[in-house]
């Protein structure tokens, strides 16, 4: 039997008149890895900070495991501004085998400057650090809020497999399904101030718990209309009834103001899909000539040509600090680039989601937010979509509508700009990490529109599944001024960069270059003699490298290697990067020619 590390009984935490929570049980044993689903503003971040001590709980009891040490992982750490980054992990332990182990850790999250004080760092860069901390205190049960936020997709993937390894005990807040996925084994969900636990055994956590929260919510809803169906009953003989009643009526009288509770439940409906207004985009969209930017010796864009197509979905991923932001920027004429220009079709409307947000008045109400830009979204035909329809598939309840800005939660201010956008009714969606800190459900009503959109949209996003679901293909940002168009999905990239190292990677299907990526004008050329004995040592040295940069991987992990070997592979991985980097966009070259 799993050893119990923490029970939590009857637990319940209130804010005023909000009841966040009421009388939810449900235990954390050894080896089991959780995740804890709930809506925006619904108290998954407050659950918690409870669990772990740091905020106070109404009534109920939280039983620890005698000696159990917990590593928590906050939404947003703070830290001494003058500290050292390698300080800032060993406040409290400083054994030179551990500093190793953060050491290998800090690189892997791209935290190079371990001298660096940490009011230099960004938020995502004391994130990672926080994230780092966590990870090497090696405690017996994480508690993490948000680990992939603030990580690229590199760093996501690495952190998947080391939260995998061993007998890690976890409970976890992630809205990134792919990782919510691969990680857990088990989730909590949190909705109507109550938890529902789905142990999927063998089966796909994620998917088994779309499954049975489906089947509970179907369950559900026939149960209220049984009641309604009893309630309309009752209330008649209620009416019919003289007030002087007998025991057995007075009894009954009670069970109907009981039953008219659960008559009244609020169920969570199914909505229709929202789709965009009635919007038009011409043939010409932008153009992107022969773009260059820099920012000192740091390259973002090189002479780059884009084409972009009528109704495109392009998905653009990469390494944090590649440029991807700075591109959405110089496209949005927000960023001037060094040379080059963009020319943009006359009928574009950009509709722009950034990553840094916008300043909405505590003081405002939520539907006044929205309405200070529209009423009401023409869909055409004489038909229109109001304010507080939009509000309400983006599960912001009447109730919450005509609250104000200030009780918002981060995710529910998020999603809240977000409608701003929407309401604006664009043509041209830009949505920059758009992904960040919202509900699993509102992910989803936002995938559904996307896929419904008749206009453009580029996407920003370390969502893998979110990326999957929306965009026919990427720009994939390397750095260094080095971006590749490939003609699928995020997974489907994956697999393609898969088969690379092989002897097949040249019947492969490679990135396209046509008008998109490359100068329009070229026909195809041939392969000369050299240039087919260049691309078979290629594919020769790809896999050797490839081969060695895995190992490198998995010896800056496994916490065995002395100073001097750390130091030698540290040197070496940047430049193996790099090496292959050049080797595979010189193999991309070529396996553009015909042979």
């Amino acid at each position: 039997m799993p050893v119990p590390y923490v029970d939590i009984q009857n637990l319940t935490k209130r804010f005023g008149a909000l009841t966040l929570f009421e009388n939810i049980s449900f235990s954390i044993a050894e080896g089991q890895r959780i995740g804890l689903i709930a809506r925006n503003g619904t108290g998954k971040s407050t659950l918690l900070s409870v669990i772990t001590g740091r905020e106070s709980y109404d009534s109920g009891a939280i039983i620890y495991r005698q000696g159990l040490r917990i590593g928590y992982l906050e939404q947003s750490p703070v830290f001494n501004p003058e500290e050292s980054v390698i300080d800032a992990c060993f406040n409290h332990e400083g054994k030179e085998e551990k500093v190793l182990k953060a050491r290998q850790i800090l690189t892997q999250l791209k935290i190079q400057d371990l001298s660096q004080p940490m009011g230099q760092l960004s938020g995502g860069q004391q994130k990672r650090v926080a994230l780092a901390n966590v990870l090497i205190t090696e405690p017996d049960l994480l508690i993490l809020d948000e680990p992939t936020n603030h990580l690229d997709l590199e760093m996501t993937e690495w952190l998947e497999g080391m939260l995998c390894r061993g007998q890690r005990t976890i409970l976890m807040v992630t809205h990134d399904r792919y990782f919510l996925e691969r990680v857990c084994n088990g989730i909590v969900e949190l909705d109507d101030r109550q938890v529902y636990i789905y142990r999927p055994g063998s089966h796909p956590a994620y998917d088994y718990y779309l499954e049975k929260r489906q089947e509970r919510i179907d369950n559900q809803r026939a149960e209220v209309e049984r009641a309604n169906n009893l309630y309309r009953r009752e209330l008649e003989w209620m009416r019919r009834m003289p007030q002087a009643r007998g025991h057995k009526a007075r009894y009954r009288e009670e069970a109907f103001y009981e039953l008219q509770q659960q008559a009244k439940r609020r169920i969570e409906e199914r909505q229709m899909r929202l789709k965009a207004g009635n919007v038009y985009i011409g043939s010409k969209i932008f153009e992107c000539r022969y773009v260059s930017k820099a920012f000192g010796d740091k390259v973002i864009l090189k002479d780059f040509y884009y084409n972009f197509a009528r109704f495109e979905k392009m998905g653009i991923v990469g390494g944090n600090g590649t440029g991807k932001s700075t591109f959405v920027k110089m496209l949005l004429s927000l960023v001037k680039p060094d040379s080059g220009s963009f020319d943009i079709g006359e009928t574009v409307r950009f509709g722009y989601f950034s990553q840094e947000g916008i300043s909405i008045r505590d003081d405002r109400k939520v539907i006044d937010v929205i309405r200070d830009i529209a009423d009401y979204i023409d869909l055409g035909q004489g038909r229109h979509f109001s304010a507080s329809q939009l509000l309400q598939h983006f599960l912001f309840t009447p109730e919450q509508q005509y609250n104000y800005v200030a009780k918002l939660s981060g995710g529910e201010r998020r999603k809240l700009y977000l409608c701003t956008v929407l309401m604006r009714n664009p043509n041209f969606l830009v949505l920059d990490e758009p992904t960040n800190d919202l509900d699993i459900q509102t992910l989803q009503t936002l995938e559904a529109y996307l896929q419904d959109f008749p206009g453009c949209v580029i996407v920003v996003s370390h969502d893998r599944y979110f990326t999957d679901r929306v965009v026919d293909h990427l720009l994939v940002f390397k750095g260094d001024g080095n971006i590749q168009d490939f003609p699928g999905n995020y997974t489907q990239y994956r697999e393609w960069l898969s088969l690379q190292p092989k002897e097949s990677a040249a019947k492969e299907k490679t990135p396209r270059t046509s008008h998109r990526s490359a100068s329009p004008s070229g026909a195809q050329e041939r392969m000369t003699y050299k240039e087919r004995l260049e691309f078979q040592q290629l594919e020769t040295d790809i896999e050797a490298l490839t081969r060695e940069q895995q190992q490198l991987e998995q010896a800056l992990c496994s916490g065995t290697l002395s100073v001097e070997q750390l130091t030698a592979a540290s040197i070496r991985l940047p430049q193996l990067k790099e090496e292959l980097d050049q080797k595979e966009l010189r193999w991309l070259e070529l396996s553009e020619k015909k042979q």
